[in-house]
């Protein structure tokens, strides 16, 4: 049987976004196999399931043990294909499979989830990962990407691959909001404790530094001088949501924010809000957003990659400079005091959204598998 393998830095990558795309693979008959550090979680769907020592940091000596562990597993399975995932899974499978994919073999596909250097990155980032990225192109029969901006990159930069696409993402699984609709908002809110008459604006990420839930913190002051009754509702865990949690009393708004935590029922709480947002500083194509805006909610978001492949400025929702709180404000504002632009916005949302539905998104895969396979 052929055999196919998926590598990332962690297997969570998997369970949370390449499921659809190994059960595909299964059902055309392929053997499929994931390799990926984080040993504690397993992926129920992979045939055969390989723990390697990837470390997210490109100076680690564990990713020079991952690449010898790695490339006897290929020699010892011989797959047709590797598709890899993240930044240094990526590397750690390119360098594995070269010697592989030079006997003529082996097919090596990288999605890109977001190149770690982007418009306004530290220049540092550009120093290690962009060389790192065009060096190991050429050992690369597909790269995809999931944005305008790194598929630009690729393009003229005068990167090595055989190949490069650009895909809607990894998709929006509409699972999440079966059995539930606009109508269920009123029973929703009561079901969560929340007023019919209370703004909620949702937040769905990790409390990490990348997601910048501090800017909204700071953001809460200038809104309180105009709307009454709002909330903000954070869903996410993280290393950083204690020291939010603190900082929102310090600035004596915690009553203004719910930190909700991990949560399963997502589609119910974008559903029951009245519009979503984010303040990331980087993103490669957020699926948070996707989803918001799959289920009507207009969007206000940093001006920055992956947000401006989603969100059309003015049309489905807003767009602000990263680190302007004022303008942040002012959209949301706009929203909450003109209920009529905020219903066009729903529309034009969902009509938006329906490009990077999962259904689409595995079509797209469906082509460039069958192009190597």
């Amino acid at each position: 049987m052929k055999k196919v393998l998926f590598v990332a830095n962690i297997h969570k990558h998997f369970n949370a976004f390449h499921i659809p795309y190994i059960n595909y693979l299964k059902s055309e008959g392929y053997e499929v196999h994931v390799a990926a550090n984080d040993p504690e979680t397993r992926i129920a769907e992979a045939d055969k399931q390989y723990d390697l020592p990837i470390n997210r940091n490109p100076f680690s000596k564990n990713n020079v043990t991952a690449v010898k562990q790695l490339k006897k597993i290929i020699a010892e399975e011989r797959y047709s294909m590797v598709h890899c995932h993240t930044a240094m899974g990526s590397v750690v499978a390119r360098m594995a499979a070269k010697k592989f994919r030079k006997e003529g073999w082996l097919k090596m596909l990288y999605t890109v989830h977001g190149f770690h250097f982007y418009k306004g990155s530290p220049g540092m980032y550009w120093k290690i990962y962009y060389p790192m990225e065009k060096y190991l192109s050429k050992y690369t029969d597909g790269i995809i990407t999931i944005n305008e901006e790194d598929y630009a990159v690729i393009k003229e930069k005068g990167f090595k691959n055989g190949e490069t696409f650009k895909t809607p993402g990894v998709g929006i699984n509409p699972d999440k909001f079966t059995g539930i609709s606009v109508a269920d908002k009123p029973a929703l809110r009561a079901k969560n404790n929340y007023s019919n008459d209370t703004f909620l604006i949702i937040y769905i990420a990790e409390f990490i530094t990348r997601k910048n839930h501090k800017f909204i913190l700071e953001s809460v002051a200038l809104l309180q001088e105009q709307i009454s009754d709002f909330k903000f509702i954070f869903a996410g865990r993280g290393i950083l949501k204690e020291e939010m949690e603190q900082y929102a009393k310090t600035l004596g708004i915690d009553s203004k924010i719910d930190f909700l935590g991990f949560r399963k029922d997502i589609g119910e709480l974008i559903m029951m809000s009245d519009i979503g947002v984010s303040a990331s500083r980087q993103e490669g194509l957020p699926m948070n957003i996707a989803e918001e805006m799959y289920a009507g909610k207009p969007v206000v978001a940093t001006n920055i990659r992956g947000h401006i492949d989603l969100v059309d400025h003015g049309v489905n929702g807003f767009l602000f400079q990263p680190g302007n709180n004022k303008e942040f404000a002012e959209y949301i504002l706009t929203l909450y005091n003109d209920k009529g632009l905020c219903g066009k916005m729903s529309g034009e949302a969902s009509k938006k959204a329906e490009m990077f539905t999962l259904e689409n998104c595995l079509n797209e895969m469906k082509k460039i598998y069958k192009r190597f396979l």
